[in-house]
């Protein structure tokens, strides 16, 4: 699956915050641990995350955070491969990890009375992975067969991430999480030795635990297994700023499918580096409106009202370590254009400079969002998901506190400027799936590791 601190040693006593629940200590090694008390259920979860992830890698080594996520549960000198998860098993837990564009994190949940096994497992491999070649030399083919399967052999997919290759020009945004291909063939074993070296380290990462735990026994514990981890000299990632668009751009994919499809973004700002803080609320709220449940925009107008899309979708994330886009994608109906639908998709987003959006409508999306958060709360797991994403992105956890206040001080004037602003021609990128007959292959075969469709 899926603020940084040199290598100087911080006080003993730092300080703890505590806001809604939580707890916040940093360790004397720069680990930072945010805990929160749930006592709904006697379980706990544990997440470490990295501050590591594809945005931080260049071109020749692309997906080896991905692929570094697999070999941590490979072995360690006191945990052969396939302990870990055996552990973790025998204790009544489960676990998994995942790898984003700005981070790499880890999980396990298990009764709390449990917390100190997973303690003990991340701690020994946070340092201690031996990555063995035996061990990488498999690893590397199930992720490339995982990239096969899920992009290669999906042409929406591989348009997708064909759209953010052309759309970005240098921000590393533009690289798939999973690597391409090419740099999967030519990886080595040393490439993650240096990755792993460089990045996982204390200094590095943050411990959230949530669930029906007490604050101060998980500080204590933490302090017991982590404390003792030696940091690195993690040096900032350099600047990798994506310039500023003047036109917008086009790409044509093809590819065998049954069916065409296309994806338009805009580029958009997000929290911490817009003009004004209002602005990705305000772009969050847009894409509520187009696309928030079956009474949005998208499903109202394009897919049930003029039946021109059979699925229209938009999305946009307002954290995020480097500025992204605002995207909608749709699947034109069998007797439809994807120009049509463009022109469609592109009405609705002109609806929005010209026209205020209804108070209904607001009113509509503030309570699907309060909800949602309702919901989540449910879940020490995307409790625990939240706080360590914020944390992670160089944030401040509490946003997860303020986020649903930001977006109910959203208004319907702002929703327009931020479209007047963003969504404009200058911004936009477009690119189409154009089908091939499904007989043809789906890439054609330049050497190993390359796939044909099935």
């Amino acid at each position: 699956m899926r603020r940084l601190i040199t290598g100087l040693v911080l006080s003993a006593l730092c300080v703890s915050y505590a806001q809604a629940g939580v707890v916040e200590q940093q360790l004397d090694n720069g680990m930072k641990v945010i805990v929160k008390q749930d006592r709904r259920a006697p379980i706990a979860v544990s997440q470490v995350w990295y501050k590591v992830g594809s945005s931080y890698e260049f071109g020749g080594i692309t997906g080896v955070s991905h692929v570094l996520e697999h070999m941590m549960f490979k072995g360690t000198k006191n945990h052969p491969p396939g302990e870990f998860s055996r552990i973790i098993a025998a204790n009544g837990g489960d676990e998994n990890a995942f790898t984003g564009r700005d981070y790499t994190a880890y999980f396990q949940t298990m009764a709390s009375d449990r917390l100190e096994v997973s303690f003990e497992l991340e701690a020994d491999r946070m340092r201690n992975l031996l990555l063995l070649p035996e061990e990488f030399a498999k690893e590397v083919e199930v992720v490339k067969e995982e990239r096969r399967m899920r992009t290669e052999d999906k042409p929406q997919s591989l348009t997708y991430e064909r759209f953010l290759a052309g759309a970005y020009e240098s921000s590393p945004n533009r690289n798939p999480v999973i690597g391409w291909m090419a740099d999967l063939d030519s990886m080595q074993v040393e490439d993650l030795q240096v990755w792993y070296r460089k990045w996982y380290a204390p200094n590095n990462a943050t411990l959230v635990v949530v669930g029906d735990v007490e604050p101060d026994k998980v500080i204590a514990l933490a302090q017991r297994h982590f404390g003792p981890l030696k940091p690195e000299q993690v040096a900032r990632p350099k600047p990798r700023m994506e310039p500023a668009q003047r036109g917008t751009k086009r790409f044509t994919v093809k590819v065998p499918a049954k069916q065409p499809y296309m994806v338009l973004g805009y580029k958009t700002p997000v929290v911490g580096k817009a003009d004004e803080a209002w602005e990705p609320y305000a772009l969050e709220m847009l894409a509520y409106v187009l696309d928030g449940g079956s009474s949005a925009r998208l499903s109202n107008n394009l897919i049930r009202g003029s039946k021109l899309a059979v699925a229209a979708d938009a999305s946009y994330s307002a954290f995020s370590r480097l500025p992204g886009m605002l995207v909608m994608d749709a699947v034109p109906a069998p007797d439809t254009t994807v120009d049509v639908v463009e022109k469609a998709l592109l009405k609705e987003v002109e609806r929005f400079k010209t026209e205020l959006v209804s108070e209904d409508e607001m009113e509509r999306v503030r309570n699907q969002i309060i909800a949602a958060k309702v919901y989540e709360k449910d879940s020490v797991f995307y409790q625990a998901m939240l706080l360590g994403q914020l944390e992670t992105v160089g944030l401040d956890w509490r946003l997860a506190d303020d986020y649903v206040d930001h977006l109910k001080a959203v208004t319907a004037e702002q929703i327009r400027q931020v479209a007047q602003k963003y969504l404009v021609e200058d911004n936009l990128s477009v690119a189409v799936l154009e089908p091939l007959p499904l007989g043809d292959s789906l890439v054609k075969p330049v050497g190993k590791g390359i796939a044909h469709a099935h």
